[in-house]
């Protein structure tokens, strides 16, 4: 960029700012005579010259009167948007609870056969038949029993091995004693 066009921007940017200020002091003007106009139309300029004192006296009270009659309505305004605070306020604590209390549903076991869920993925067209039982490795039961030891030995001898979940199952398995 070259200073022609900086000073341009800056040039515009200035001009925009100014018509901006001009803007929110109408702006504010325009609210001033819509309050003056509205307490025009609302409250009409007291005319006191040339009434009596009786006369003031009752001007006093027609005015206590719409005080009052203001000052009601004003009461139960409030009153209602009180109530309607505390309302919206309960409200979002019961939002707040359902969403601590709310229990996802336990899901059930679902046994399907690995046939079944080829041919769900697969389609009903394709013939596919696998035994996955056939790879699993077989284990003897005898030769389980055989490398165990059999402890008879008191436990008090030995604290540091027996302590833990392995000692647990250890004294449990020696309690249990060889099943033939």
């Amino acid at each position: 960029m070259d200073t022609k066009q900086t000073i341009i921007i800056v040039c515009f940017q200035s001009l925009m700012v100014a018509k901006a200020k001009e803007e929110l002091d109408q702006e504010v003007l325009d609210k001033e005579e819509e309050k003056q106009r509205s307490l025009m139309e609302k409250v009409p300029p007291l005319q006191t010259q040339g009434m009596s004192f009786a006369e003031l006296q009752e001007l006093c009270q027609e005015l206590h009167a719409k005080i009052d009659v203001v000052d009601e309505e004003r009461y139960d305004i409030e009153a209602k948007v009180s109530l309607n605070k505390r309302e919206v306020k309960d409200l979002n604590i019961k939002v707040l609870d359902l969403r601590g209390k709310f229990k996802r549903p336990s899901l059930r076991r679902v046994r399907v056969s690995a046939d079944a869920i080829l041919r769900s993925l697969l389609g009903s067209k394709h013939k596919v038949s696998m035994d996955l039982r056939a790879n699993l490795k077989s284990v003897k039961k005898e030769d389980t029993e055989k490398k165990r030891p059999v402890e008879d030995s008191d436990w008090r001898k030995n604290v540091e091995a027996m302590s833990g979940m392995e000692g647990r199952k250890k004294m449990f398995d020696a309690a249990k004693g060889p099943t033939q």
